[in-house]
């Protein structure tokens, strides 16, 4: 029987047999999580933070690594200092992720500032697609929620191994989105551009796909997908960096200026500016940034991985 296709504007069956049973009790705690006050939320997430910053050794020694390469110029206990306040931002990002897919909103609304939307309607005028790049940090959830409310923006993710937590992640993402695109769906997402639609991408991780090329990234040579130089060469879209940061209890949501020139004939160039922007991203909120994951962990061919055990 051929494999039903899924609508980038429904999510999947959710599937109820007994070994998703453990899943299904995770997200059900998450549920009830993202109902709590949102003062609370960030004082356990903290707290939680704090005790992944314990257990989680293989991360912890990750996002380590990852900062002695991309902050060299900060001493080590500058560098300890930033990892545990990341890793209390990653226990706070949880309760922001559940809060977005289950919970309401309204308190970050009454809060939030928004600046460069007015950067958008030359583009619109001109009919044309909008790729919003932005980094994996943890209120990438949240504050795609709170830029829904004013864009008709449409996502792209990697699809999940569990069953459960694809749908879980599409249909809470689908209450603000307009759809979402799984990586494999390059095609509609191109027509989708081309169509003047919104899409939001976020191509800062080591992806192990045929079409990366190696752009610095903190001055670190990093594997980076092309996907956005291959999205606005197909598309002819424009590409507009999307800031998002906690400041507090409160957000700051901002549009870039669209990178000019965009695409060029150079792949490997259009990278490295799609890198750099990111790393502008980082530096203004650099503990929010998801650090444990192994971003330098393929490297160019005659140089080992940071992330190797030499004992």
């Amino acid at each position: 029987m051929p494999k039903a296709i899924e609508s980038p504007t429904s999510p999947p069956s959710p599937p109820l047999g007994p070994r998703h049973w453990p899943m299904w009790l995770a997200l059900a705690v998450m549920c009830l999580g993202a109902r709590l006050p949102w003062a609370l939320q960030r004082w356990l997430g903290r707290g939680i933070g704090a005790v992944a910053f314990l257990v989680a050794a293989d991360r912890r020694r990750a996002a380590r690594i990852n900062l002695a390469l991309c902050f060299p110029e900060k001493t080590p206990d500058e560098r300890e200092t930033l990892l545990r306040d990341s890793f209390r931002d990653l226990g706070i990002g949880l309760f922001e992720f559940s809060r977005a897919w289950w919970g309401s909103a309204a308190a970050m609304r009454r809060t939030v500032r928004i600046e460069g939307l007015e950067l958008l309607d030359d583009i619109r005028a001109q009919g044309r697609g909008v790729l919003m790049v932005s980094g994996h940090f943890m209120t990438l959830e949240m504050c795609g929620r709170l830029m829904c409310d004013h864009l008709p923006l449409t996502g792209m993710y990697r699809r999940h191994r569990s069953p459960v937590m694809e749908w879980a992640v599409k249909r809470g993402r689908l209450r603000y989105a307009k759809a979402m695109f799984t990586n494999e769906e390059v095609r509609p997402a191109i027509r989708h551009l081309k169509q003047g639609g919104f899409l939001w991408y976020a191509p800062d991780q080591d992806m192990r796909g045929k079409d990366t090329v190696f752009a610095p990234f903190f001055g670190v040579a990093a594997a980076t997908i092309t996907a956005t130089h291959q999205f606005a060469r197909l598309s002819g879209s424009a590409v507009v960096p999307f800031f998002h940061r906690r400041e507090g209890g409160d957000y700051v949501l901002r549009i870039g200026a669209p990178l000019a020139d965009f695409p060029s004939a150079d792949a490997t160039v259009d990278s490295t500016r799609v890198n750099a922007a990111i790393e502008a991203m980082v530096r203004e909120a650099p503990s929010q940034y998801l650090w444990i994951h192994r971003r330098f962990k393929r490297r160019p061919p005659g140089m080992t991985s940071p992330y190797a055990r030499r004992d």
